[in-house]
């Protein structure tokens, strides 16, 4: 039996149930699925409690609006963006900190507005929802209507049963913000790397390109400068991974990402490193980035030292001081003179 539901009346851009993806299955050509930004994901899961795998929401772009049907959960919200929660005994609405737990009642409407500092953010659920999980994982594969909450984006009307009902309790907030990195973006050189000429590498690592409309959560299209191939783009379809760069015959880059294919047909210029896939995942049209090529070693060094740094911030982790918020709908209808002196008679 349900401990609740969060009922959805605006579902806002692009909001699914994502876990951290679908692994084992790429040989029956099921894609991965999963967060774009698995930092952030995991962090505000740790926020209210959970496991960081726990089904949580990844929003795109623009959040939605909910009601609370349930006797109480426990929500965090992990990115930028504005936060207004309406009290379901009236009084004034107030914002909500992102990065912050915060408990909501039965009848407490929580709206989130547009994703400020990327085209992702996610809003994590003490004790997650309760759906049942698509082998093995909790994750929406949309192309294919398949796992998170009936196999899609929610809708305005969805009712997410809840595994939970929240206690009180202090809250938790994070004392530091993620590093995502900066500058140009790190990849491995190949597999396909003999099948671009030196021009073509050479501009592939010099030129800046631009993240188009068409980026979405299976990959991110990029406009700038044509990379030359050897002889042709095609290749007999092999295996493909998160952050694969192919380069089909318009020359232009394409990056893969969550919802990838299982195998591609395209020449693979190179490889994103995994550590900077979030930064990379986040990235919305009209963003602009540039590519330096590392080792496999250096890649294996970074991703180390990405890991302490979210360990770091997970140890982090501290109760939040409580919120004071002044009612002042219930502050006007008090009498708040009760006398008055004269400082200069004393009386």
């Amino acid at each position: 039996m349900s401990a609740g539901t969060l009922d959805i009346i605006a579902p806002g851009l692009m909001t699914s149930v994502q876990d951290l993806g679908r692994y084992g299955h790429q040989a029956l050509g099921m894609p991965v699925a999963g967060a774009t930004d698995p930092l952030a994901f995991r962090l505000v899961n740790r926020l209210v409690g959970n496991e960081e795998n726990t089904g949580a929401l990844e929003i795109g772009y623009l959040g939605p609006t909910f009601t609370v049907n349930a006797d109480a959960v426990r929500v965090a919200f992990g990115g930028a963006a504005k936060l207004t929660l309406q009290p379901a005994g009236g009084g004034d609405a107030r914002p909500v900190k992102p990065w912050r737990s915060v408990l909501l009642k039965r009848g407490d409407r929580l709206a989130i507005g547009a994703v400020e500092d990327g085209s992702v953010a996610y809003l994590a659920i003490e004790g997650g929802f309760a759906i049942a999980p698509f082998m093995g994982s909790f994750s929406t594969y949309m192309r294919s209507g398949l796992g998170g909450f009936q196999g899609r984006a929610l809708q305005a009307g969805d009712r997410l049963p809840l595994n939970k009902v929240a206690q009180e309790g202090d809250e938790r907030e994070l004392a530091d913000v993620i590093d995502y990195g900066s500058g140009p973006v790190r990849v491995v050189l190949g597999p396909q790397e003999d099948r671009f000429t030196e021009k073509g590498i050479q501009t592939f690592l010099s030129a800046t390109y631009t993240v188009t409309k068409e980026a979405d959560r299976m990959g991110i299209r990029l406009d700038g400068e044509v990379i030359e191939h050897t002889r042709g783009a095609d290749i007999a379809s092999e295996g493909v991974v998160s952050g694969s760069i192919q380069v089909p015959g318009n020359g232009k880059p394409i990056i893969l990402m969550a919802d990838r294919q299982t195998t591609g047909g395209y020449t693979k210029i190179a490889t994103v490193i995994s550590a900077d896939l979030p930064r990379v995942g986040r990235m919305k049209p009209g963003d602009t980035l540039t590519f330096t090529a590392i080792s496999v070693a250096e890649a294996e060094m970074i991703r180390r030292e990405q890991e302490k740094m979210l360990k770091r911030l997970a140890d982090g982790i501290r109760t939040a001081l409580p919120d004071v918020y002044l009612d002042l709908n219930a502050l006007y209808t008090q009498n708040l003179i009760s006398g008055m002196v004269d400082a200069c008679s004393g009386e």
